[in-house]
């Protein structure tokens, strides 16, 4: 149960008046969101597994407000996580209470909160800026890293919900002529479909890969997705398009490969408008490859198993069908994909009446015409790490079969996060003149440069170990976490390990209930989470030593010095004996480092990269 609750401009109690700066106004703060919007697709629940969550802990702290809406977030800045961890700001305070002042009660309530999910509360105070409150950070960290696995991965969901289709019409181009706003629908339709299938939801991908060409240009994106060899019969379709089709008898002045014209103006102004259809879809010119489509559609909605939508799947009276269907799509081809959704709910009555579109923005690439084509993209940021690569070890890997994979995961990821780390439905603007680098912070580079130092530096433990310089690991539960005390390791737990699951979890929201045909995803959210942790870890490991030696006897702080540069190393120096009365506070560094090197990789594995151990 969560904490009571006091009802707004309650006079009962006794007041906690907010303090207000001298000589200047009661400052103004915009509310964040910190709710995502009403979903069909389960609702996770973290009280499922016993661990803490930011979506639980803000929940509580709101209802300890009483009636109205969300007051509370989450800070996540360091200067401000300083002295504390959430804030309800002046402004909403003042509105939710008669002249600002919070009863006591309500202080009292907040301090004391309890429930699944919550995260224990240290102090909560007026100030001038609102009502601050400070977690017991050392439970926190108790709490967090004793049971690592379960924040790497997202919230069991409340129920099993619908079933999903993930159509991208991209992947039925030619993979020489694949232009990158099709390559951005690829890369956004298979990081959508790892995210479905991570939070347990059932995916159907279409179309599946005929071409050998395209299945070795997915092979080398590390995109994840079926082939097959023979296209889905047409013949239902067919039949049933030779009855819809007009002007039979001009059969002979419709284009070459056109079998009719089918009217949709009808679809389009009844069921289309009310979905957010275009208005001008009027004519669909049929073809044997639009059937074949439909057709491959059709037999995907119809291989669903029985059980895969329970709970959450529609019931009769909920106008929403079981089978979602999700098309992926590049802006250019929108306009073909209504006139496709129309065409199958006229000639399939079993279609699904829910179709969704995510429109994929256009992709600018800086100084360049627009006929750079997705393997001339590939090789391009290839030859560049292989360059890279070159200049750093002041010799050629690129023929070292040891490092031919490394080269290119390296190259993938410089992809994906150039092209999914902004909303999918705005417009990308890529520079090919970048030069790849470890650091660029905002890269994929440099996420998968961080992913190698964490190897490097449990390498490094293991190996000490091994030599009889450390203990080996201590059962967690002995380890003594009010060893933390540095800011960056507050600043990983609170912003990285803690909130991944409800990233997870916000990832995969797909409002399948809205209205209109446009769907928005979170597809952005992932690269934009990854760099940040990669930001925080590098500032982190940079600044404090992990296994209690000094790292300046190497000569190394993680910077290029002289020539080379290498991942810093992680063993102790062999000038210097491993000080026992560090061990404590090495091992909880240890075990905060191991949960977010979880988190690293499953974060990874979202985006179908595999964690590198060196650069």
């Amino acid at each position: 149960m969560v904490g009571p609750s006091v009802e707004s401009g309650c006079h009962c109690s006794p007041m906690v008046h907010l303090p207000t700066r001298a000589g200047s106004p009661a400052p103004s703060v915009a509310l964040p969101e910190v709710w995502p919007p009403k979903i069909l697709l389960p609702v996770p629940v973290a009280m499922a597994t016993g661990r803490l969550g930011v979506e639980e802990t803000l929940g509580a702290l709101n209802a300890a407000l009483g009636a109205g809406g969300p007051v509370w977030f989450k800070e996540t800045r360091a200067r401000h996580l300083r002295a504390r961890d959430f804030l309800a700001p002046r402004r909403a305070l003042q509105a939710h209470f008669e002249d600002g002042q919070v009863p006591e009660a309500v202080v009292h309530a907040v301090v004391g909160l309890q429930g699944p999910g919550v995260a224990p509360v240290l102090r909560c105070e007026a100030t001038p800026s609102g009502l601050v409150l400070q977690l017991q950070r050392s439970a926190v960290f108790e709490r967090v890293l004793g049971s690592v696995a379960a924040y790497a991965a997202p919230a069991a969901p409340a129920a099993r919900g619908p079933h999903v289709l993930l159509h991208c019409p991209s992947l039925r181009a030619a993979p020489c002529a694949l232009r990158l706003c099709q390559l951005r629908a690829v890369l956004v339709a298979d990081h959508l479909a790892r995210a479905l299938h991570v939070h347990g939801i059932s995916v159907s991908l279409v179309p599946a890969v005929r071409d050998p060409h395209m299945s070795t240009l997915l092979q080398q994106l590390r995109v994840d997705w079926p082939s097959a060899s023979e296209p889905a019969s047409t013949e239902a379709l067919w039949s049933r398009a030779l009855a819809e089709f007009t002007s039979a008898g001009d059969r002979g002045a419709l284009p070459p490969g056109v079998l009719g014209s089918v009217c949709l103006k009808e679809l389009a102004e009844g069921r289309g408008r009310s979905a957010g259809y275009d208005p001008n879809l009027d004519n669909c010119l049929v073809t044997e490859d639009l059937l074949s489509v439909l057709a491959e559609l059709q037999a995907a909605v119809q291989r669903w198993p029985e059980d895969s939508s329970p709970g959450l799947a529609a019931a009769p009276d909920t106008g929403v069908d079981s089978c979602m269907v999700v098309h992926v799509v590049s802006y250019e081809e929108e306009f073909q994909q209504q006139k496709l959704d129309l065409l199958w709910w006229k000639l399939d009555d079993g279609a699904p009446l829910r179709q969704k579109h995510v429109v994929c923005g256009p992709v600018k690439v800086a100084g360049v015409p627009d006929t750079l084509t997705a393997p001339e993209y590939f090789e391009l940021r290839h030859a560049q790490v292989c360059k890279a690569s070159a200049l750093k070890h002041s010799r050629d890997l690129a023929q070292d079969p040891a490092w031919t994979e490394t080269f290119r995961v390296l190259s993938v990821a410089t992809i994906k996060f150039e092209m999914l780390s902004k909303a999918p439905q705005s417009q990308l603007l890529v520079t090919l003149a970048d030069s790849i680098s470890t650091k660029g912070t905002k890269s994929g580079t440099f996420v998968m440069y961080n992913c190698a130092r964490l190897a490097t530096l449990f390498d490094g433990y293991k190996r000490s170990v091994e030599q009889g310089l450390y203990p080996a690991f201590p059962p967690v539960s002995s380890l003594d976490f009010s060893l933390l005390r540095e800011e960056g390791e507050w600043l990983l737990l609170f912003n990285s390990v803690l909130p991944f699951p409800d990233l997870l979890s916000q990832t995969a929201a797909l409002d399948l209930t809205a209205p209109g045909l446009h769907m928005a995803t979170h597809t952005e959210m992932v690269c934009k989470f990854l760099v940040q942790l990669s930001m925080d870890f590098s500032s982190y490991y940079n600044r404090v030593h992990i296994l209690t030696v000094s790292t300046q006897q190497w000569g190394l702080s993680g910077r290029c010095r002289g020539r080379k540069q290498r991942v810093r190393p992680a063993g102790p120096s062999l000038l210097q004996e491993p000080r026992p009365h560090l061990f404590g506070q090495m091992f909880a560094r240890l075990q905060l480092l191991r949960a977010v090197c979880e988190v690293l990789h499953a974060g990874l594995a979202l985006l179908g990269l595999p964690p590198l151990s060196y650069i």
